[in-house]
C-alpha cells in the first residue's frame, strides 16, 4: 500500500467514525424527545445545513424501538470529534432534565 492508498484509507476511516458519531447525537436526541436540527442549530447557528445530519436523521429509528444511549456517550463522542458547542447544548439538556 503507498502513501496515497494510506492516506486515503485513513481519510474513508475518519469520515465514517464521523458519521457514526452524528448517527450517536441523532439518536440521542430522538430518545430525549429532542430535535437534533434545533440543538445542532443552538451550537452552530451560522452554518446552513449540515447533510451529514440529514442523513444520519434518516437511520434513526423511533425511540421505543432504540437501546438507550447514555448522555456519557454521547457528550464523549462529540467531544472527541471536538464538537465542545454542540457538546455543551447536550449538557445543557441533560441538566435540564434532571432538574
Amino acid at each position: 500500500m503507498d502513501r496515497k492508498e494510506m492516506e486515503d484509507k485513513v481519510i474513508e476511516s475518519y469520515q465514517n467514525d464521523e458519521k457514526m458519531m452524528i448517527l450517536i447525537y441523532a439518536q440521542w436526541c430522538i430518545n430525549n424527545d429532542l430535535e437534533p436540527k434545533d440543538l445542532y442549530e443552538q451550537a452552530y447557528p451560522s452554518q446552513m445545513k449540515n447533510n451529514a445530519l440529514k442523513e444520519a436523521l434518516e437511520l434513526t429509528v423511533p425511540k421505543k424501538e432504540s437501546e438507550e444511549i447514555p448522555d456519557s456517550t454521547v457528550l464523549n463522542v462529540l467531544q472527541l470529534f471536538g464538537n465542545d458547542d454542540l457538546a455543551f447544548i447536550v449538557q445543557e439538556q441533560v441538566d435540564n432534565r434532571k432538574k
